[in-house]
């Protein structure tokens, strides 16, 4: 028997209110957990140039850029032939010391890039402590 003659039948339809809630909280959820690494970033120490001099240490890599863009790694010249080239002659460079920092000495008018080419070694290098030297302005 069909007790329900006259009534028209109600067609099923997907509520979407509890599909939008979950997807938020699980955004928020990623939002809040996700970490931010840093893969390519220096740690740089920048001096001010009203500084007083630092002494010298034991374990620093002395590193100068001409205005040339010319280089070199304690006092001793070297040509820039690539990143990879350039890393491993400063690995070589700190071997021996512990904790090594490199320290860029450049020319006011030396190119942004050629600074930039012994950061990317130093890098590459795994010397992730690098200071730059700056000249006291004349009173």
């Amino acid at each position: 028997m069909n007790f329900q003659r006259g009534r028209a039948r109600e067609e099923p339809e997907i509520n979407l209110v509890p599909l939008i809630d979950v997807m938020m909280v699980i955004l928020i959820f990623l939002m809040i957990t996700t970490t931010y690494s840093r893969y390519t970033e220096l740690q740089i120490n920048l001096p001010t140039a009203d500084a007083t001099r630092q002494t010298e240490r034991a374990n620093e890599v002395s590193v100068v850029v001409n205005a040339r863009g010319e280089y070199s790694v304690n006092k001793v010249q070297v040509a820039y032939a690539g990143a990879e080239p350039f890393a491993a002659e400063l690995r070589r460079a700190a071997s021996n010391l512990k904790e090594p920092i490199i320290i860029i000495t450049a020319d006011a008018n030396a190119t942004h890039q050629s600074v930039v080419r012994v950061m990317e070694a130093a890098r590459l290098a795994g010397l992730s402590q690098i200071a730059f030297t700056a000249e006291r302005p004349a009173n």
